[in-house]
Protein backbone atom coordinates (compact mmCIF):
# COMPACT_ATOMS: atom_id res chain seq x y z
CA UNK A 1 0.00 0.00 0.00
CA UNK A 2 1.14 3.62 -0.66
CA UNK A 3 -0.86 6.46 0.83
CA UNK A 4 -3.60 3.93 1.55
CA UNK A 5 -3.81 2.86 -2.09
CA UNK A 6 -3.24 -0.64 -3.50
CA UNK A 7 -0.19 -1.36 -5.62
CA UNK A 8 -0.50 -0.04 -9.13
CA UNK A 9 2.37 -0.35 -11.60
CA UNK A 10 3.38 2.11 -14.29
CA UNK A 11 6.15 1.54 -16.81
CA UNK A 12 7.80 3.33 -19.69
CA UNK A 13 10.69 2.87 -22.10
CA UNK A 14 12.73 5.88 -23.15
CA UNK A 15 15.79 7.07 -25.06
CA UNK A 16 17.16 5.20 -28.06
CA UNK A 17 16.29 1.59 -28.78
CA UNK A 18 18.23 -1.38 -27.40
CA UNK A 19 17.68 -5.15 -27.74
CA UNK A 20 16.09 -5.44 -24.31
CA UNK A 21 13.04 -3.19 -24.26
CA UNK A 22 10.40 -5.59 -25.55
CA UNK A 23 11.89 -8.40 -23.47
CA UNK A 24 11.92 -6.32 -20.28
CA UNK A 25 8.31 -5.15 -20.75
CA UNK A 26 7.30 -8.77 -21.31
CA UNK A 27 9.12 -10.09 -18.27
CA UNK A 28 7.73 -7.35 -15.99
CA UNK A 29 4.16 -8.02 -17.08
CA UNK A 30 4.62 -11.78 -16.63
CA UNK A 31 6.22 -11.52 -13.21
CA UNK A 32 3.62 -9.15 -11.73
CA UNK A 33 0.82 -11.27 -13.18
CA UNK A 34 2.33 -14.43 -11.73
CA UNK A 35 2.74 -12.91 -8.28
CA UNK A 36 -0.58 -11.07 -8.11
CA UNK A 37 -2.93 -10.90 -11.14
CA UNK A 38 -4.96 -8.19 -9.40
CA UNK A 39 -2.12 -5.66 -9.64
CA UNK A 40 -3.00 -3.10 -12.30
CA UNK A 41 -0.35 -2.29 -14.88
CA UNK A 42 -0.27 0.89 -16.98
CA UNK A 43 2.21 1.46 -19.83
CA UNK A 44 2.94 5.06 -20.79
CA UNK A 45 3.30 5.39 -24.55
CA UNK A 46 6.48 6.83 -26.06
CA UNK A 47 8.37 7.29 -22.80
CA UNK A 48 8.13 10.54 -20.88
CA UNK A 49 6.08 12.06 -23.70
CA UNK A 50 3.22 9.74 -22.81
CA UNK A 51 3.59 10.48 -19.12
CA UNK A 52 3.47 14.24 -19.71
CA UNK A 53 0.37 14.15 -21.90
CA UNK A 54 -1.37 11.27 -20.11
CA UNK A 55 -1.20 8.84 -23.04
CA UNK A 56 -1.15 5.30 -21.69
CA UNK A 57 -2.31 1.72 -22.22
CA UNK A 58 -3.89 -0.37 -19.47
CA UNK A 59 -2.52 -3.91 -19.64
CA UNK A 60 -5.50 -6.18 -20.23
CA UNK A 61 -5.92 -9.84 -19.41
CA UNK A 62 -5.34 -10.66 -23.07
CA UNK A 63 -2.04 -8.78 -23.05
CA UNK A 64 -0.96 -10.61 -19.89
CA UNK A 65 -1.63 -13.94 -21.59
CA UNK A 66 0.36 -12.87 -24.68
CA UNK A 67 3.29 -11.25 -22.82
CA UNK A 68 5.68 -14.12 -23.59
CA UNK A 69 5.49 -13.18 -27.28
CA UNK A 70 7.35 -9.95 -26.48
CA UNK A 71 10.53 -12.02 -26.06
CA UNK A 72 10.48 -12.62 -29.81
CA UNK A 73 10.56 -8.96 -30.82
CA UNK A 74 12.96 -6.04 -30.92
CA UNK A 75 12.12 -2.39 -30.41
CA UNK A 76 9.62 -1.36 -27.76
CA UNK A 77 5.95 -2.37 -27.87
CA UNK A 78 5.01 0.81 -26.01
CA UNK A 79 7.23 3.23 -27.91
CA UNK A 80 10.17 5.47 -27.03
CA UNK A 81 11.06 9.16 -27.22
CA UNK A 82 13.94 11.40 -26.17
CA UNK A 83 12.37 13.78 -23.67
CA UNK A 84 14.26 15.40 -20.81
CA UNK A 85 11.92 16.56 -18.08
CA UNK A 86 14.37 19.14 -16.76
CA UNK A 87 14.71 20.74 -20.22
CA UNK A 88 11.66 22.95 -19.80
CA UNK A 89 12.16 24.93 -23.01
CA UNK A 90 12.28 21.78 -25.14
CA UNK A 91 9.16 20.33 -23.49
CA UNK A 92 7.29 23.59 -24.15
CA UNK A 93 8.56 23.72 -27.74
CA UNK A 94 7.27 20.19 -28.38
CA UNK A 95 3.88 21.06 -26.91
CA UNK A 96 4.25 18.53 -24.10
CA UNK A 97 3.63 21.15 -21.42
CA UNK A 98 2.21 24.67 -21.49
CA UNK A 99 4.22 27.83 -21.03
CA UNK A 100 4.80 28.33 -17.30
CA UNK A 101 4.33 24.66 -16.41
CA UNK A 102 7.12 22.60 -14.86
CA UNK A 103 7.49 19.22 -16.64
CA UNK A 104 8.57 17.41 -13.46
CA UNK A 105 5.43 18.63 -11.74
CA UNK A 106 3.23 17.71 -14.71
CA UNK A 107 4.71 14.19 -14.79
CA UNK A 108 4.36 13.76 -11.05
CA UNK A 109 0.75 14.88 -11.04
CA UNK A 110 -0.07 12.47 -13.87
CA UNK A 111 1.33 9.58 -11.84
CA UNK A 112 -0.70 10.79 -8.88
CA UNK A 113 -3.91 11.04 -10.94
CA UNK A 114 -3.31 7.55 -12.29
CA UNK A 115 -2.71 6.19 -8.79
CA UNK A 116 0.69 4.77 -9.69
CA UNK A 117 2.65 3.49 -6.70
CA UNK A 118 5.46 1.68 -8.55
CA UNK A 119 7.12 3.14 -11.65
CA UNK A 120 9.49 1.11 -13.82
CA UNK A 121 11.68 3.11 -16.20
CA UNK A 122 13.63 1.18 -18.83
CA UNK A 123 16.30 3.41 -20.27
CA UNK A 124 19.78 4.87 -19.93
CA UNK A 125 21.25 7.12 -17.29
CA UNK A 126 19.13 10.14 -18.28
CA UNK A 127 15.91 8.12 -18.23
CA UNK A 128 16.57 6.77 -14.75
CA UNK A 129 17.90 9.94 -13.15
CA UNK A 130 14.88 11.83 -14.52
CA UNK A 131 12.64 9.24 -12.89
CA UNK A 132 14.45 9.81 -9.62
CA UNK A 133 13.66 13.52 -9.89
CA UNK A 134 9.98 12.72 -10.34
CA UNK A 135 10.02 10.44 -7.29
CA UNK A 136 11.76 13.12 -5.25
CA UNK A 137 9.15 15.68 -6.23
CA UNK A 138 6.31 13.33 -5.28
CA UNK A 139 7.91 12.46 -1.94
CA UNK A 140 8.21 16.17 -1.15
CA UNK A 141 4.49 16.48 -1.86
CA UNK A 142 3.45 13.60 0.40
CA UNK A 143 2.90 11.06 -2.38
CA UNK A 144 5.43 8.25 -2.39
CA UNK A 145 6.21 6.34 -5.56
CA UNK A 146 8.77 3.55 -5.69
CA UNK A 147 10.87 4.05 -8.83
CA UNK A 148 12.79 1.03 -10.10
CA UNK A 149 14.88 1.53 -13.22
CA UNK A 150 16.40 -0.97 -15.64
CA UNK A 151 19.66 0.02 -17.42
CA UNK A 152 19.25 0.03 -21.19
CA UNK A 153 22.12 1.07 -23.43
CA UNK A 154 24.04 -0.71 -26.17
CA UNK A 155 27.01 1.52 -25.31
CA UNK A 156 27.36 -0.21 -21.91
CA UNK A 157 28.44 3.12 -20.43
CA UNK A 158 26.32 3.51 -17.29
CA UNK A 159 28.24 4.07 -14.03
CA UNK A 160 28.52 1.87 -11.91
CA UNK A 161 26.77 -0.94 -13.83
CA UNK A 162 28.96 -3.76 -15.14
CA UNK A 163 26.72 -4.87 -18.02
CA UNK A 164 23.82 -2.89 -19.47
CA UNK A 165 20.85 -4.69 -20.97
CA UNK A 166 21.01 -5.21 -24.72
CA UNK A 167 24.73 -4.56 -25.21
CA UNK A 168 25.67 -8.21 -25.80
CA UNK A 169 23.02 -8.58 -28.50
CA UNK A 170 23.98 -5.33 -30.23
CA UNK A 171 27.60 -6.51 -30.56
CA UNK A 172 26.51 -9.88 -31.94
CA UNK A 173 24.18 -8.22 -34.48
CA UNK A 174 26.87 -5.74 -35.55
CA UNK A 175 29.21 -8.65 -36.23
CA UNK A 176 26.58 -10.39 -38.36
CA UNK A 177 26.11 -7.17 -40.29
CA UNK A 178 29.79 -6.87 -41.13
CA UNK A 179 30.13 -10.54 -42.08
CA UNK A 180 28.07 -9.56 -45.14
CA UNK A 181 29.39 -6.03 -45.69
CA UNK A 182 33.03 -7.15 -45.71
CA UNK A 183 32.38 -9.07 -48.94
CA UNK A 184 32.12 -5.70 -50.68
CA UNK A 185 35.92 -5.71 -50.65
CA UNK A 186 35.63 -7.95 -53.72
CA UNK A 187 33.36 -5.50 -55.56
CA UNK A 188 36.14 -3.08 -56.49
CA UNK A 189 39.96 -2.92 -56.44
CA UNK A 190 41.52 -0.95 -53.57
CA UNK A 191 38.35 -0.84 -51.51
CA UNK A 192 38.19 1.10 -48.23
CA UNK A 193 35.34 -0.05 -45.96
CA UNK A 194 34.47 1.78 -42.77
CA UNK A 195 32.07 0.06 -40.39
CA UNK A 196 30.63 2.70 -38.06
CA UNK A 197 29.23 1.42 -34.76
CA UNK A 198 27.26 3.38 -32.18
CA UNK A 199 29.10 4.69 -29.12
CA UNK A 200 29.15 8.41 -28.36
CA UNK A 201 31.60 8.48 -25.47
CA UNK A 202 32.36 4.81 -24.96
CA UNK A 203 34.11 2.36 -27.28
CA UNK A 204 32.62 -0.76 -25.70
CA UNK A 205 30.18 -1.58 -28.51
CA UNK A 206 32.78 -1.13 -31.25
CA UNK A 207 35.28 -3.27 -29.34
CA UNK A 208 32.73 -5.97 -28.49
CA UNK A 209 31.49 -6.02 -32.10
CA UNK A 210 35.09 -6.41 -33.30
CA UNK A 211 35.57 -9.38 -31.01
CA UNK A 212 32.31 -11.02 -32.05
CA UNK A 213 33.22 -10.55 -35.72
CA UNK A 214 36.75 -11.94 -35.32
CA UNK A 215 35.38 -14.91 -33.37
CA UNK A 216 32.99 -15.63 -36.25
CA UNK A 217 35.77 -15.17 -38.81
CA UNK A 218 37.89 -17.81 -37.08
CA UNK A 219 35.32 -20.44 -37.91
CA UNK A 220 35.38 -19.83 -41.67
CA UNK A 221 37.51 -21.80 -44.16
CA UNK A 222 39.45 -19.88 -46.85
CA UNK A 223 40.87 -20.57 -50.33
CA UNK A 224 44.16 -18.59 -50.56
CA UNK A 225 45.06 -20.08 -53.95
CA UNK A 226 42.05 -18.31 -55.47
CA UNK A 227 42.66 -15.07 -53.59
CA UNK A 228 40.13 -15.71 -50.83
CA UNK A 229 42.44 -15.00 -47.91
CA UNK A 230 41.55 -14.37 -44.30
CA UNK A 231 43.65 -11.19 -44.33
CA UNK A 232 41.24 -9.59 -46.80
CA UNK A 233 38.36 -10.05 -44.36
CA UNK A 234 40.35 -9.03 -41.28
CA UNK A 235 39.77 -5.84 -39.35
CA UNK A 236 42.76 -3.62 -40.09
CA UNK A 237 42.04 -0.81 -37.63
CA UNK A 238 39.69 -0.05 -34.75
CA UNK A 239 39.09 3.53 -33.60
CA UNK A 240 37.28 4.32 -30.34
CA UNK A 241 36.89 7.50 -28.22
CA UNK A 242 39.29 6.23 -25.54
CA UNK A 243 42.27 5.93 -27.89
CA UNK A 244 44.04 8.78 -29.69
CA UNK A 245 44.22 8.56 -33.49
CA UNK A 246 47.32 9.67 -35.38
CA UNK A 247 45.86 10.13 -38.87
CA UNK A 248 49.18 10.40 -40.70
CA UNK A 249 50.78 7.42 -38.98
CA UNK A 250 47.67 5.29 -39.45
CA UNK A 251 47.35 6.30 -43.09
CA UNK A 252 50.92 5.16 -43.78
CA UNK A 253 50.27 1.81 -42.05
CA UNK A 254 46.95 1.27 -43.80
CA UNK A 255 48.43 2.10 -47.23
CA UNK A 256 50.81 -0.85 -46.82
CA UNK A 257 47.82 -3.07 -46.10
CA UNK A 258 45.97 -1.68 -49.12
CA UNK A 259 49.00 -2.31 -51.34
CA UNK A 260 49.31 -5.88 -50.04
CA UNK A 261 45.70 -7.05 -49.80
CA UNK A 262 43.85 -4.64 -52.12
CA UNK A 263 41.47 -3.57 -49.34
CA UNK A 264 41.29 -1.95 -45.90
CA UNK A 265 38.57 -2.62 -43.30
CA UNK A 266 38.09 -0.18 -40.41
CA UNK A 267 35.83 -0.44 -37.35
CA UNK A 268 34.91 3.04 -36.10
CA UNK A 269 33.05 4.15 -33.00
CA UNK A 270 30.76 7.05 -33.91
CA UNK A 271 32.23 9.07 -31.04
CA UNK A 272 35.85 8.66 -32.15
CA UNK A 273 37.36 11.92 -33.33
CA UNK A 274 34.16 13.91 -32.71
CA UNK A 275 35.99 16.58 -30.73
CA UNK A 276 38.24 17.21 -33.73
CA UNK A 277 35.27 17.32 -36.11
CA UNK A 278 33.37 19.76 -33.87
CA UNK A 279 36.46 21.95 -33.50
CA UNK A 280 36.80 22.14 -37.29
CA UNK A 281 33.11 22.99 -37.70
CA UNK A 282 33.30 25.71 -35.05
CA UNK A 283 36.46 27.13 -36.64
CA UNK A 284 34.47 27.47 -39.88
CA UNK A 285 31.66 29.23 -38.05
CA UNK A 286 29.23 26.32 -38.42
CA UNK A 287 26.49 25.77 -35.85
CA UNK A 288 26.81 22.48 -33.97
CA UNK A 289 23.46 20.60 -33.99
CA UNK A 290 22.55 19.24 -30.54
CA UNK A 291 19.65 17.22 -29.09
CA UNK A 292 17.44 17.96 -26.06
CA UNK A 293 20.14 16.57 -23.77
CA UNK A 294 22.84 18.83 -25.19
CA UNK A 295 24.56 15.98 -27.06
CA UNK A 296 26.07 16.64 -30.48
CA UNK A 297 23.85 15.08 -33.15
CA UNK A 298 26.30 12.54 -34.51
CA UNK A 299 24.30 11.84 -37.65
CA UNK A 300 24.75 15.50 -38.55
CA UNK A 301 28.51 15.70 -37.98
CA UNK A 302 28.93 12.28 -39.66
CA UNK A 303 32.18 10.79 -38.27
CA UNK A 304 32.19 7.98 -40.85
CA UNK A 305 32.31 10.45 -43.74
CA UNK A 306 34.98 12.46 -41.92
CA UNK A 307 37.35 9.49 -41.57
CA UNK A 308 36.59 8.33 -45.10
CA UNK A 309 37.72 11.72 -46.35
CA UNK A 310 40.82 11.64 -44.13
CA UNK A 311 41.98 8.22 -45.32
CA UNK A 312 40.72 7.70 -48.87
CA UNK A 313 43.38 9.67 -50.73
CA UNK A 314 46.17 8.82 -48.30
CA UNK A 315 45.72 5.05 -48.72
CA UNK A 316 45.00 5.27 -52.44
CA UNK A 317 41.45 3.95 -52.26
CA UNK A 318 39.59 3.65 -55.56
CA UNK A 319 36.26 3.25 -53.81
CA UNK A 320 35.05 4.04 -50.29
CA UNK A 321 32.10 2.42 -48.52
CA UNK A 322 30.82 3.67 -45.14
CA UNK A 323 28.27 1.39 -43.50
CA UNK A 324 26.50 1.86 -40.15
CA UNK A 325 25.24 -1.14 -38.20
CA UNK A 326 23.76 0.84 -35.31
CA UNK A 327 20.11 0.86 -36.25
CA UNK A 328 20.13 -2.84 -37.12
CA UNK A 329 21.95 -3.70 -33.90
CA UNK A 330 19.86 -1.64 -31.52
CA UNK A 331 16.53 -2.79 -32.96
CA UNK A 332 17.30 -6.52 -32.72
CA UNK A 333 15.54 -9.11 -30.59
CA UNK A 334 17.46 -9.83 -27.38
CA UNK A 335 19.70 -12.90 -27.63
CA UNK A 336 19.80 -15.72 -25.06
CA UNK A 337 22.55 -14.13 -22.95
CA UNK A 338 20.73 -10.81 -22.74
CA UNK A 339 17.37 -12.44 -22.02
CA UNK A 340 18.94 -14.29 -19.09
CA UNK A 341 20.31 -11.03 -17.69
CA UNK A 342 17.03 -9.18 -18.34
CA UNK A 343 15.14 -11.96 -16.56
CA UNK A 344 17.38 -11.67 -13.49
CA UNK A 345 17.07 -7.90 -13.43
CA UNK A 346 13.28 -7.92 -13.88
CA UNK A 347 12.86 -10.49 -11.12
CA UNK A 348 14.73 -8.22 -8.70
CA UNK A 349 12.98 -5.11 -10.07
CA UNK A 350 9.55 -6.53 -9.26
CA UNK A 351 10.69 -7.61 -5.81
CA UNK A 352 12.09 -4.12 -5.13
CA UNK A 353 8.93 -2.48 -6.43
CA UNK A 354 6.68 -4.51 -4.16
CA UNK A 355 8.95 -3.87 -1.17
CA UNK A 356 9.34 -0.13 -1.71
CA UNK A 357 13.03 -0.14 -2.67
CA UNK A 358 13.89 2.45 -5.31
CA UNK A 359 16.99 2.31 -7.48
CA UNK A 360 18.38 1.21 -10.83
CA UNK A 361 18.83 -2.56 -11.05
CA UNK A 362 22.31 -3.62 -12.10
CA UNK A 363 25.49 -5.44 -11.22
CA UNK A 364 27.19 -2.88 -8.99
CA UNK A 365 30.88 -2.62 -9.93
CA UNK A 366 31.63 -0.82 -6.66
CA UNK A 367 30.17 -3.65 -4.62
CA UNK A 368 31.65 -6.76 -6.17
CA UNK A 369 29.27 -6.88 -9.16
CA UNK A 370 26.33 -7.78 -6.91
CA UNK A 371 22.94 -7.42 -8.61
CA UNK A 372 21.11 -4.82 -6.53
CA UNK A 373 19.00 -1.63 -6.68
CA UNK A 374 21.74 0.96 -7.17
CA UNK A 375 21.06 4.34 -5.61
CA UNK A 376 19.97 6.85 -8.28
CA UNK A 377 22.47 9.58 -7.26
CA UNK A 378 25.27 7.13 -8.21
CA UNK A 379 23.87 6.54 -11.70
CA UNK A 380 25.50 8.52 -14.48
CA UNK A 381 26.50 8.07 -18.10
CA UNK A 382 29.76 8.37 -19.96
CA UNK A 383 31.56 5.40 -18.38
CA UNK A 384 34.68 4.89 -20.53
CA UNK A 385 35.58 1.53 -21.96
CA UNK A 386 38.54 -0.04 -20.14
CA UNK A 387 41.09 -0.49 -22.93
CA UNK A 388 43.46 -2.32 -20.57
CA UNK A 389 41.29 -5.43 -20.44
CA UNK A 390 43.20 -8.53 -21.54
CA UNK A 391 40.72 -9.54 -24.24
CA UNK A 392 40.87 -6.11 -25.85
CA UNK A 393 44.67 -5.90 -25.78
CA UNK A 394 44.91 -9.39 -27.28
CA UNK A 395 42.47 -8.36 -30.00
CA UNK A 396 44.46 -5.22 -30.82
CA UNK A 397 47.60 -7.30 -31.24
CA UNK A 398 45.74 -9.56 -33.66
CA UNK A 399 44.40 -6.63 -35.65
CA UNK A 400 47.66 -4.72 -35.86
CA UNK A 401 49.69 -7.80 -36.73
CA UNK A 402 48.38 -7.43 -40.29
CA UNK A 403 51.07 -4.82 -41.08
Amino acid sequence: MANGKPKKVGMLTAGGLAPCLSSAVGFLIEKYTSLDPSIEIVCYKNGYKGLLVGDSIVVSQAVREQATALQMHGGSPIGNSRVKLTNVADCVKRGLVKEGEVPLEVAAKQLQRDGITILHTIGGDDTNTQAAQVAKYLAEHAYDVTVVGLPKTIDNDVVPIRQSLGAWTAAEEGAKFFLNVVNEMSANPRMLIIHECMGRDCGYLTAATCKAYLDALCGLPFVPGLGLRKEKKMIHAVYIPELAIDIESEAARLKKIMDTYDCVNIFLSEGAGVKDIVAQMEACGQEIPRDAFGHVKLDKVNPGAYFAKQFAEKVGAEKVLVQKSGYMARAATANAADRALINRCCTLAVDCGLNGLSGCIGEDEDQGDILRPIEFPRIKGGKPFDVKQDWFQTMLKTIYSCT
